[in-house]
């Protein structure tokens, strides 16, 4: 019987003036009014971080995900404020451009400028429990070449710096600036992985551990992986969507390492980063190269492709039900990318693809 291994879920949020629907940094004012478990700042003083409790059942890590939202919108209301779940958001507004106060935050602005300085973005983590590090190394790596999907199913980021990127994903291109981010390895085993991050914390490239930024990574502090390549997701469904294609991923390439398999998707990290490229550009509304062939698919076709490859890994864990109905609504509905465009073209304001980053983030 396959494990069905915690997932843990870490989102972040953009936090925004409900007047003028740009961004505001109270993210420390609306902390305070909330308990330390669960809830934490940021880089920035616009944006703030919700943790979960790890769950296996994917029901609950739902019931988790609104939970915390719900508290952060209660939060933010007596003070005029709320958060939206986007990598990006349409209506920036120089004010949200403010640090964080802490030894932490002070050396990643004065050590990276204008990085630091525009990371205005948003992710959504998802952790998945595993013991063994040889084995999470190994199979981390079999799975990143079918992250791609998951990036565009989580696309909304399309706006940056208040104009159209062109891009579904404009948090993922920011993001690879970091000097640590991108595809993981190639390494053996956990012993290869320590070394480099050793390496790179000595070249003083970076501070710690911590600030190893691949797109998936072995936790510093718990043994989990950690998948770092999603938008954060106004809707909470998509956000369990993504928790339960990565554990399928994780936990199908675990047994196959631990059998011996080959693996069956792509490695060369040239094509893995044009995938994730592509992705980004286009979400679920263009073409994503296969993970086996690395050849362009429809978008939709090949999610619903994954979704049958996965089908024997997710019956076993006692999520197919719920994982391939999330796809299929997530398909029909398009990406958030796509809605925030909608609803920006109507009047042509920024304003209006606020409001509805804002009422689905509070729909959850």
């Amino acid at each position: 019987m396959m494990k069905r291994r915690p997932v843990g879920v870490e989102e972040e949020f953009l936090v925004v003036d409900l007047q003028s629907r740009r961004l505001t940094p109270l993210a420390e004012s609306m902390l305070e009014r909330l308990p330390d478990e669960g809830f934490s700042a940021e880089l920035q003083r616009s944006v703030v971080e919700t943790n979960s409790t790890p769950m296996e059942d994917l029901s609950d890590v739902r019931a988790e995900i609104v939970r915390l939202r719900q508290a952060l919108v209660a939060a933010g209301e007596p003070l005029g404020v709320g958060v939206i779940a986007a990598g990006t958001t349409p209506n920036t507004g120089i004010e949200g451009y403010t640090f964080t106060p802490g030894e932490r935050y002070r050396y990643l602005s004065e050590s990276y400028r204008f990085l630091a300085e525009e990371q205005l973005i948003c992710g959504a983590q998802v952790h998945v429990e595993i013991d063994d590090r040889d084995v999470a190394v190994l199979a981390a790596q079999r799975v990143e070449a079918w992250l791609p999907p998951l990036l565009a199913l989580s696309a909304s980021s399309p706006f940056w710096m208040n104009e159209d990127s062109g891009y579904a994903s404009s948090r993922a291109l920011t993001w690879q600036r970091w000097p640590t981010a991108g595809p993981l390895g190639p390494f053996a085993d956990a012993a290869e992985y320590d070394r480099t991050a050793e390496d790179l914390v000595a070249s003083g490239v970076i501070k710690d551990a911590g600030m190893i930024y691949y797109d998936l990574r072995l936790s510093a502090h718990v043994p989990t992986v950690e998948m770092r390549v999603c938008d954060s997701c106004p809707l909470a469904d998509d956000v369990v969507l993504l928790a339960g294609l990565f554990r399928a991923l994780m936990s199908r390439e675990i047994e196959a390492v631990e059998r011996g398999e080959p693996p069956t998707g792509e490695q060369r990290l040239a094509l893995l980063r044009a995938a994730n490229w592509r992705a980004a550009r286009d979400g679920l509304e263009g073409e994503l190269m296969s993970p086996v062939t690395s050849r362009p698919e429809p978008a939709p076709r090949l999610v619903t492709w994954m979704l049958d490859e996965l089908r024997p890994t997710l019956e076993e864990l006692g999520d197919w039900e719920i994982v391939s109905e999330l796809a299929n609504e997530a398909l029909l509905r398009g990406s958030s990318a796509s809605r925030q465009r909608g609803a920006f073209a109507v009047n042509g304001r920024a304003e209006d693809a606020v409001d509805l980053l804002l009422a689905e983030t509070r729909q959850s």
